[in-house]
């Protein structure tokens, strides 16, 4: 459990160990971080986009973190960042830091003799860590999670309960995995003979790099020959499913309910909006944002945002729209057929 009631602290204390700028009361104290519309005076909040600009003016907030743009415009105290959001998310660190896990090995553990679990190490409750895994210094294996055979997990790195981690696979250092996340299960390779499918045997394995956070129920699927790479830094949300062969380059952000399919590459640094899929054997430049709901069908060879939502509007004006789209290439031919009349036309006046 979180501690309840963290130990206040000033604006002072807080410039000086993540740095910004105060504007008004430094020794005021605050114990928590707060929504503006939720805050009380002993709580501090953060501002960062225009719509919440009414909530900003009539917060409880005892301090707000803002922009270089509203330094010295509150009447409250706020310390001023280049980046609010960011900030904020530094000051919650502070208040709220992670668990503490009590080294060793529950009794109900099973851990193979063949296994090496570094120190300061936490098992949990009928957890089961297979030979010749590697559990790095200050890892923490949540209550029934399963790691398989040769499984390398780096130093500090937090599985939640039931988590399973099949053979092989390589975890990096500091990486959070959350409940129910399978990783290294096998891809969906199957080949068609006659009429009956043949299972393709699954050899490669999963590899995740450093400071990775993976959310709950995600699927990361090992390779069929080479490996399945998620490179550092990246951020997988809850429900997301990763085909078998797929790259995720660093520091990319994929939200809740996103299906790769395999053998896909996806850049650096991109994000990737909820629920969109992405077709396999596709490749994905850097620095690609993906709105929402979108379908992407072919390679995206430069940075930007993409976008294929249909907007929402009322059931009836959607069917009308969709039956007009159902007859847009009869009305495309018929476009083209006018325009060569109309060409003909021309000459025969000219």
């Amino acid at each position: 459990m979180r501690n309840p009631q963290p130990s206040p602290l000033s604006l002072s204390e807080i410039v000086s160990r993540l740095g910004g700028e105060i504007i008004g009361d430094s020794a005021l104290k605050v114990r928590q971080v707060a929504t503006l519309e939720t805050a009380a005076p002993d709580t501090i909040a953060f501002f960062a986009n225009e719509r919440y600009l009414a909530q900003l003016r009539s917060t409880q907030a005892g301090a707000v973190i803002v922009g270089l743009p509203l330094s010295g415009t509150l009447d409250i105290p706020h310390i001023v960042a280049a980046n609010p959001y960011a900030y904020f998310a530094r000051v919650s660190a502070l208040f709220n830091p992670p668990d503490a896990h009590a080294a060793g090995c529950h009794p109900a553990a099973v851990i193979d003799q063949a296994a090496r679990i570094g120190s300061g190490v936490h098992v949990g409750a009928h957890a089961v860590i297979e030979a010749n895994a590697d559990i790095g210094d200050g890892c923490s294996i949540g209550a029934g999670s399963y790691v398989g055979p040769g499984v390398v997990i780096g130093a500090e790195g937090e599985i939640y309960p039931n988590v399973s981690i099949y053979q092989d696979c390589v975890i990096g250092r500091r990486v959070i995995i959350h409940s129910g996340a399978v990783i290294g299960a096998d891809g969906f390779g199957i080949a068609m003979e006659g009429e009956r499918w043949l299972k393709v045997p699954q050899i490669g394995r999963v590899r995740i790099g450093d400071d990775v956070e993976i959310g709950a129920n995600t699927t990361i699927d090992r390779g069929a020959i080479d490996d399945t790479v998620i490179e550092e830094g990246v951020k997988l949300d809850n429900q997301i499913q990763v085909g078998h062969n797929v790259r995720i380059g660093a520091h990319t952000a994929i939200a809740a309910c996103v299906g790769i399919a395999g053998s896909s590459r996806i850049g650096r640094f991109c994000r990737i909006g909820g629920a969109s899929g992405i077709a396999g054997h596709l490749s994905i430049a850097d620095r690609v944002e993906i709105s929402a709901h979108t379908l992407i069908t072919k390679s995206i060879t430069e940075a930007g945002t993409y976008t294929g939502a249909y907007p929402f509007e009322s059931n009836r004006d959607w069917r009308r729209n969709a039956a007009s789209l159902r007859s847009l290439g009869e009305l495309a031919s018929r476009v083209r057929v006018l325009e060569r009349e109309l060409q003909l036309r021309k000459k025969g006046k000219a």
